[in-house]
């Protein structure tokens, strides 16, 4: 069994890293939406990486095995994870990547509900269903200041991101719930690319959004998108869970909606409605006290001991 580790400074700086990129990719297809269509972006992303992941797996000499019954689940979370890109995809040519990033992470809410449900283990605290109640109160807000216009937020657009984070929540729910605990992070990683990639694709094809323009920008995009956030990103995130602990990690990663708003407003000129500044803010807040419960009771246990010292 991995001894997990607490965090240290080198770790903290890598989070960093990632919560940009993770931040940076909604901006990144946002700003590539008129060479190509997002749901194809994100279909295209998903097939290169599957098939990186795929030669990665031979080079390491990984053994990947259907005959634990875990291509049933496999096929649910490839399904579940296409269907997310699909309202991400869908929901970005409605509304901001500031308001996709915000209502995208909504996805821990939605899995401790779940878990809550399946697992014993998983009980919420009252301070949980607290932090849920804020998220939700935020979630009320910040749809309030949907202004429906071209180039802005629209009540369509973010119902869409918020859907993509129910769906989100629902793929945490059943890798934790089922046979995938138990198999490597590579094989499940393949399981959700793959499912991605073919649905996408197919759907792309189907509403007929296949018009490519390969300008720089576009090929600069898919690149990033492909090599850095589908790729790179979520095997050092699988690998930094086996070493180090969740719930630590889980509050660092918070910091990825506050870089894809401050990069949405930088770089795509977006606007921020009072409403939505504040149900962001209720909505992280919420939650992170969610997520975050174990390692503020920890942190605050310690704290009470120091003090009795």
């Amino acid at each position: 069994m991995t001894t997990r580790r607490a965090l240290d400074g080198q770790v903290s700086a890598l989070m960093t890293g990632l919560c940009a990129i993770w931040g940076f990719q909604q901006v990144a297809i946002k700003a590539s939406a008129a060479d190509m269509a997002p749901m194809l972006q994100l279909g295209v992303r998903s097939a290169i990486a599957a098939v990186l992941v795929w030669l990665l797996v031979l080079a390491r000499g990984e053994r990947l095995s259907l005959a634990d019954g875990s291509w049933r689940p496999g096929l649910l979370v490839g399904l579940l994870f296409a269907l997310e890109f699909v309202m991400v995809g869908e929901g970005l040519c409605h509304t901001t990547a500031s308001h996709m990033v915000i209502f995208l992470y909504t996805a821990p809410m939605f899995a401790a509900l779940g878990l809550h449900w399946k697992l014993p283990s998983e009980r919420l605290k009252p301070a949980q269903w607290l932090g849920i109640a804020v998220a939700f109160s935020g979630i009320v807000v910040a749809f309030s200041g949907g202004s429906g216009g071209a180039n802005g937020s629209s009540l369509l657009g973010d119902g869409l991101g918020l859907l993509a984070g129910a769906l989100w929540g629902a793929t945490t729910v059943t890798v934790r719930c089922s046979r995938l605990t138990d198999v490597p992070a590579s094989q499940t990683l393949l399981y959700q690319l793959v499912g991605a990639g073919v649905l996408l694709i197919a759907m792309s094809a189907a509403l007929g959004q296949t018009t490519i323009n390969p300008t720089p920008s576009l090929i600069a995009s898919l690149a990033f998108q492909v090599l850095l956030v589908s790729f790179a990103s979520f095997l050092i995130w699988f690998s930094l869970l086996r070493r180090y602990f969740a719930s630590q990690l889980g509050v660092l990663s918070f910091m990825t909606p506050l870089f894809g708003i401050g990069f949405g407003v930088w770089l795509l000129d977006e606007p921020l409605e009072p409403n939505f500044i504040v149900g962001a803010v209720l909505v992280l807040g919420g939650i992170l006290l969610v997520s975050g419960y174990g390692w503020f009771r920890q942190r605050w246990g310690r704290w009470l001991v120091l003090r009795r010292e």
